[in-house]
């Protein structure tokens, strides 16, 4: 890139920076976005650098494969109940030191070699999570009935980076596995976030499945039923799109579907006129 276009670039980025400064920006980052390692790697230096622009990042992670992988070293069978994974009490142990231990340290370490000061914790730190069961044929899967951010302000006004792993609890001493989409959405909302990123390993909202070029760009949350309905909004993505609706309920400002492989992909959403996925707002 030539000297003229990295400033035209740094240019177009300074309306947005000034829009984000000193307002919360709460990613979800996981599953499949989360297994090149030189991606993880380049995801992680994006955070460093809204951190060190001003924005108040807030990191909400999964880590499906990672646990997946795990349970099939430790001989733990793994069941799903219509698409979601079914949790006895041993397996929710081993979603925590995976997701609590393994994972969230490995993204602290990397945020804090890219020059950010970032803490781990998770759901069940300052009883951030408070769950009950989701369903009983699902075991351990939590449903989140509170959220007790002040563990989160307390990190971000001391200049830290917040890494959140996808695991709460009750009153009574259980663990629970929870969704990662879900959690990021009840954290944001919680925050009064300006964005929620759902980074996933699709481009966004589809009109065509088939075909990429057919993003839709953005959506308002009175479209959504229609959408459903035309069966632009189906499968795996329901659930994802309610939990940008749900965010938004909750007064986050925008939420967005970005593709977690594509590099910068933050980057180019937030400090970008183009944007790189699906934006959800009010209205």
């Amino acid at each position: 890139m030539e000297k003229k276009e990295q400033a035209q670039v740094l240019v177009e980025a300074m309306p947005y920076i000034e829009k984000y400064r000193n307002k919360i920006l709460v990613i979800k980052y996981g599953g499949n976005a989360m297994l090149n390692e030189e991606l993880k790697s380049e995801v992680m230096r994006d955070l460093v650098l809204l951190h060190m622009v001003g924005i108040r990042v807030v990191l909400v992670h999964g880590g499906g494969p990672e646990i997946s992988d795990t349970l099939k070293r430790l001989n733990i069978p793994t069941r799903f109940v219509n698409g979601l994974r079914y949790t006895d009490q041993e397996t929710a142990g081993v979603v925590q030191m995976v997701l609590a231990g393994k994972v969230n340290k490995s993204l602290v370490n990397q945020l804090g070699l890219g020059g950010a000061k970032a803490v781990g914790i998770c759901g069940l730190d300052g009883q951030l999570l408070v769950c009950e069961k989701q369903d009983e044929a699902l075991g351990f899967v939590g449903k989140i009935v509170a959220v007790h951010a002040q563990v989160i302000t307390d990190l971000l006004d001391a200049g830290y980076i917040p890494v959140i792993s996808t695991v709460g609890g009750d009153g009574e001493g259980n663990i629970y596995n929870l969704n990662a989409d879900t959690a990021a959405a009840a954290i944001a909302g919680a925050l009064s976030a300006e964005s929620l990123i759902l980074m996933t390993d699709i481009k966004g909202l589809l009109a065509n499945k088939e075909d990429e070029k057919s993003l839709i760009k953005k959506v308002y949350v009175s479209d959504i039923q229609s959408l459903v309905k035309q069966g632009v909004i189906s499968g795996g993505m329901i659930p994802k799109v309610d939990c940008c609706k749900e965010a938004i309920r909750r007064g986050v400002s925008r939420v967005f579907i970005t593709d977690g492989r594509v590099p910068h992909s933050i980057l180019i959403e937030l400090l970008s006129d183009e944007g790189s996925g699906t934006m959800f707002v009010g209205g």
